[in-house]
């Protein structure tokens, strides 16, 4: 079945990946499920009193960030996180930079650990993301680089990701640049391409790893 998004043709059904067989899409939501509830039941309640209190005394306000971001198939969902900055009326529209000056001390501090991404777990569950997958960008981005990038919409053919290969190789943070954003598609669709569940067992491995090591474009 084909869909027109953004003036473009795409088969969200069929994108020539291991994830077309069902068997696989099976084990990858039958991992997503069972650790995205074993985190929320288990550490997610102490880190939502942490943040809610350090966030309190940094940044007085809401605790969670939601906005809409595209997700499979080129349908938006609200993505949840902890909030980082403080409130703008471009928050919807303008990517964050390394000496943004919206992100407070603390938020650097979430965005480095990657702990900001942690209630990503409640979408997970929900089935609007995998832990790993290509990561959902702003509605407004996906407009404007769909119209730019030919494959740019073959990466929603799996569901977003909290973590995903483009991440773990660099391609993370900012595209100040259109090739910036043409090597995180390539990236993405390398991924959906040549999936495999040990793939995603290394790549976690390598976000984790990350959170003690830290990530340059971690800002």
């Amino acid at each position: 079945m084909y869909v027109e998004r953004m003036g473009k043709t795409v088969d969200y059904f069929s994108c020539g990946s291991p994830l077309d067989c069902l068997g696989n899409r099976l084990l990858k939501r039958a991992f997503d499920f069972v650790c995205s509830l074993v985190f929320l039941c288990t550490l997610f309640p102490v880190l939502v009193i942490i943040v809610a209190i350090m966030t309190e005394s940094t940044m007085p306000g809401r605790l969670f960030f939601v906005q809409k971001r595209t997700g499979w198939r080129g349908r938006t969902f609200r993505c949840i996180k902890f909030r980082t900055m403080r409130a703008s009326a471009d928050a919807d529209t303008r990517q964050a930079t390394r000496t943004d000056a919206r992100i407070t001390k603390w938020g650097h501090i979430m965005r480095k650990t990657n702990l900001d991404e942690m209630p990503q777990f409640l979408n997970v569950l929900m089935g609007d993301m995998s832990i790993v997958g290509p990561r959902p960008h702003m509605v407004k981005h996906t407009e404007e680089y769909s119209r730019q990038i030919d494959e740019y919409m073959v990466r929603h053919c799996i569901k977003p990701g909290i973590t995903g290969w483009s991440q773990v190789n660099g391609f993370r943070g900012e595209t100040p640049r259109l090739a910036d954003m043409k090597n995180r598609v390539k990236y993405d669709i390398w991924y959906i391409k040549n999936w495999k569940f040990t793939l995603d067992l290394y790549i976690i491995w390598k976000t984790v790893e990350s959170c003690f090591f830290t990530d340059a474009k971690a800002y």
